[in-house]
């Protein structure tokens, strides 16, 4: 029906007859002449409808926008000085000879270039959305992406397999979406938070290399670059140590940036241990293009009178730490007073400043504080000292728990960096972070759990630490980190039984329950199971990244709200009583679902 696409017709078919299909973006009447601007996913053409056509022409007067039309024409070069360099088209145009209308269009409810339409309506109505420039080209860049990924993991030698959509309900992080079987009465399978015990027993199974772009599922709170389903480039590899497994999808990873949208990233990638990260940015995955950091004070503040500071560096769990701000003498007090309303969403009680008018003064002349008269003057010394602070700087303080701290002065850092432009210039920064811990303790539930996933294996001579002393066990982990944004995480895994055994105990996870939820993967290891290892790169978080968009929802077709709704389909939504009946299921409050 077509011969080219509207977006790719360009100076090579001068002079020739071409048919095209498309919707109308736009249509103006200029008395003697009509102008369609025709659209499809490549891209726009300007078509030239002339009066000299009667039929045809009448046919354009009745077109209006989003209509679907098909146009065969002749293409000629656009007049120098009606050139639009902002067109892969633009330096033609299609004189039309035949006008046909595919389907008509009621108006859309809003227009198709308008960048300002709120995200409720573009989600209520995604079909729409899904036309705009922006949309087609997050998901033609996405589709870039993926078949990126596929050609060089291909390349290596990985190899393709779908793992169960509907399976068992194990413990992994986040809340599982149950799905009730109609056959087995009062049982349930759960939609996969990833495919790990699968991509496992495959290694157990000897495939060696597998990759899947596969959908997951996790039932918990949203945000940005949050949602209840979502894509994973899943990875699994045999017989190669922590760094080889890095360098193979460090390699992936700087090629599909080149690959998908000409961007050479810094390689090799730096490697930064998490305890790093967390003493110089309070986050495992720092946003590098920021060039503050933390200036540890917990020592310094021990001794000193002010409670605020002495409470927080002689508890355990607490922490002080100083982030210097070049030349922010000058904030306003406005200013500091929004930042201190900003670390309070991070659970900090307030933020204590100085301003170094004068380094050279170690007092209340030369430091500018309400805190000043509180610090001795050994102390203030060795905060201008360590922090490196000049006349004309100013440093923000966070004492609390090392939690609350990290949290809480880490946003600020990126915040004031971004704001004040204290920044590397580069627009990419990736790291590697690696030596995780392998567990962090529940204080809620009085309880290690986790810091990755339960089959992450210890660092070689930290088995013992297992049964002993949990918190001192580093793990085999490593999270690739871009701008502030974990793009991928993974781990060598566990392939031993008895190590996994020993890990499930040190999680309170006894022999019994461990049999009962794992037992098949624990058979698996006992098989011959190979070293192996991977990693999962999140696609939309990816895709996000690269397009710069503000949620991963504008690089997903058709995404939930923050509250896990599809709005364009009106799920989820209440089922009539017969299908309760056959998956045996009473509600106990059945108009809750009709809000």
């Amino acid at each position: 029906m077509r011969t080219e696409y509207c977006g790719l017709i360009g100076t090579k078919h001068l002079d020739q007859t071409v048919t095209l299909n498309g919707w109308v973006h736009t249509r103006r009447d200029h008395g003697g002449l009509i102008f369609i601007d025709l659209r499809d996913r490549e891209g726009v053409v300007q078509v030239v409808c002339n009066p000299g056509r009667a039929e045809m022409f009448a046919v354009a007067e009745a077109v209006r926008g989003e209509f679907v039309v098909k146009v065969v024409g002749k293409v000629i070069r656009r007049e120098p000085n009606l050139v639009n360099p902002k067109l892969r088209s633009g330096e033609i145009e299609v004189v039309c000879q035949e006008l046909e209308i595919l389907n008509a269009a009621v108006p859309p409810p809003f227009q198709i270039d308008d960048d300002n339409i709120n995200e409720m309506t573009r989600l209520e109505h995604r079909v729409i959305d899904l036309r705009r420039p922006y949309m087609q080209r997050n998901m033609m860049l996405r589709y870039k992406v993926a078949m990126a990924v596929r050609r060089y993991l291909d390349a290596q030698g990985f190899i393709d397999i779908e793992t169960p959509m509907l399976t068992r309900s194990t413990p992994e992080g986040a809340r599982d979406y149950l799905v009730p079987s109609r056959v087995h009465d009062g049982q349930f399978f759960a939609l996969p938070q990833s495919p790990q015990l699968f991509k496992q027993m495959l290694m157990v199974s000897g495939f060696d290399r597998y990759y899947q772009i596969t959908k997951c599922f996790r039932d918990e709170d949203l945000r940005a670059d949050r949602q209840p389903e979502f894509t994973q480039i899943d990875c699994e590899t045999s017989f190669l140590n922590e760094v080889e497994i890095r360098a193979i999808f460090e390699g992936m990873f700087v090629s599909v940036f080149k690959e998908a949208i000409g961007v050479d990233l810094a390689s090799p990638v730096p490697v930064m241990p998490y305890s790093e990260a967390m003493a110089l940015y309070g986050s495992d995955k720092p946003d590098l293009r920021v060039n503050l950091k933390f200036t540890e004070l917990t020592d310094v503040m021990k001794d000193v009178a002010f409670k605020v500071f002495s409470g927080p560096a002689n508890s355990p769990n607490g922490r002080v730490v100083g982030l210097l701000i070049p030349g922010g003498a000058a904030l306003s007090r406005g200013e500091i007073d929004a930042y201190t309303e900003f670390v309070k969403i991070y659970g900090a009680k307030g933020l204590a400043y100085i301003k170094v008018n004068d380094a050279a003064q170690i007092n209340e002349t030369g430091l500018q504080s309400p805190i000043v008269k509180n610090l001795s003057p050994e102390s203030l010394k060795a905060v201008i000292e360590r922090t490196g602070a000049k006349s004309g700087d100013l440093v923000f303080f966070g004492a609390d728990k090392a939690k609350v701290v990290n949290d809480a002065i880490g946003a600020l850092r990126v915040k004031i960096g971004h704001e004040k432009k204290h920044l590397s210039g580069e627009a990419w920064r990736p790291v590697w972070i690696i030596d995780f811990p392998m567990f962090e303790y529940d204080e809620e539930n009085q309880r290690w759990s986790a810091m990755h996933h339960p089959f992450t294996a210890p660092k070689d001579g930290h088995e013992e630490f297992l049964s002993t002393d949990p918190g001192k066990a580093i793990a085999k982990a490593y999270d690739m980190v871009l701008n502030g944004w974990e793009m991928g995480g993974g781990s060598v895994r566990i392939h031993r039984e008895e190590v996994q055994s020993k890990v499930f105990l040190a999680l309170g996870i006894g022999a019994e329950e461990a049999r009962n939820k794992f037992g098949f993967l624990l058979d698996a290891l006992q098989y011959g199971a190979p070293p192996h290892g991977g990693i999962a790169f999140g696609l939309d978080r990816l895709v996000t990244m690269m397009t710069g968009a503000e949620s991963i929802r504008d690089v997903i077709a058709f995404p939930k709200t923050q509250r896990a709704q599809d709005l364009l389909v009106q799920a989820p939504s209440v089922v009539d009583e017969k299908q309760l009946r056959e998956l045996h299921i009473r509600l106990r409050n059945p108009k809750a679902g009709e809000d």
